[in-house]
């Protein structure tokens, strides 16, 4: 269940240009999983709805939680300037996450193969989905896509998954985007998990074909909440909320199967 409470900063610092790495103590990460997110809130009284910012990690305690996020905005920028000891409102936890269970058990050898591709701001959310998989005792192979060589939390999925980068401007690694890497590494897989900007999710879609394939369409959350509407999308099967196509999805999702999901 959902519920708006006030976390504590416990540190922050720019890993990127525009990249902030927050984390926060907050009794939210007792159930926060990947592919879920919270929302966080301004100071500014006259702005209801909070920001949606994916959970990129979850400390081994359960009492805090780690968001990594672009600077894209007013609100963004507030964050920002956020040092340890301040106080910020949150709402969560937020959202349908990945199953991991059933990407346990999606498999063609033992054990399952789960390929994670993210690109740009999708990248974080990856992060803890890679520690997840890798705890149930899944086989991770991590393809992460940048602009350049300035490549923030690749290092960190080296612990749990084979990992491979991407680079627009061919600085570091596969000269191109994640598929590119994918077909040059010749990497096989059961299952593909992606987050990153719709052009890149749509071109999974297409890649995986017969195979399973589950995104997080987060790039398109306005509110979080479901209040807005500004994040419907259209899907294969009637929404028993609405009675029609269409699901939201920062309530329905953000994470859906691909071929559910028309996008």
């Amino acid at each position: 269940m959902k519920a708006k409470v006030t976390g504590k900063v416990i540190s922050q610092s720019c890993i990127a240009p525009g990249i902030y790495d927050l984390r926060i103590e907050t009794d939210l990460a007792q159930d926060a999983h990947a592919g879920q997110f919270v929302g966080v809130f301004t100071k500014d009284a006259s702005t209801l709805l909070p920001r949606p910012i994916s959970i990129c990690g979850v400390s081994d305690d359960k009492k805090s939680i780690r968001l990594v996020y672009r600077v894209a905005g007013k609100g963004t920028d507030e964050f920002s300037g956020l040092e340890e000891g301040d106080e910020v409102k949150l709402l969560g936890v937020l959202g349908n996450g990945y199953d991991i269970e059933k990407l346990s058990s999606i498999r063609t050898s033992a054990p399952s193969r789960v390929l994670l591709l993210g690109g740009g701001i999708g990248i974080p959310p990856m992060l803890q989905l890679a520690r997840e998989l890798s705890a149930a005792g899944v086989k991770v192979i991590s393809v992460m896509g940048y602009r350049d060589d300035r490549t923030f939390l690749l290092d960190e999925f080296t612990a749990y998954s084979d990992t491979y980068v991407a680079t627009e401007d061919g600085s570091l690694g596969t000269k191109g985007n994640v598929l590119d890497a994918v077909r040059e590494n010749g990497i096989e897989f059961d299952c593909i998990c992606a987050c990153g900007p719709m052009p890149m999710l749509r071109a999974i879609k297409t890649f995986a074909g017969e195979k399973k394939a589950f995104i997080s369409l987060e790039e398109r959350m306005a509110c979080g909440v479901g209040a807005c509407l500004g994040c419907v999308v259209k899907t294969g099967e009637v929404n028993h909320h609405s009675h029609v196509n269409n699901a939201r999805i920062c309530t329905d999702g953000p994470v859906f199967e691909a071929s559910e999901v028309e996008i």
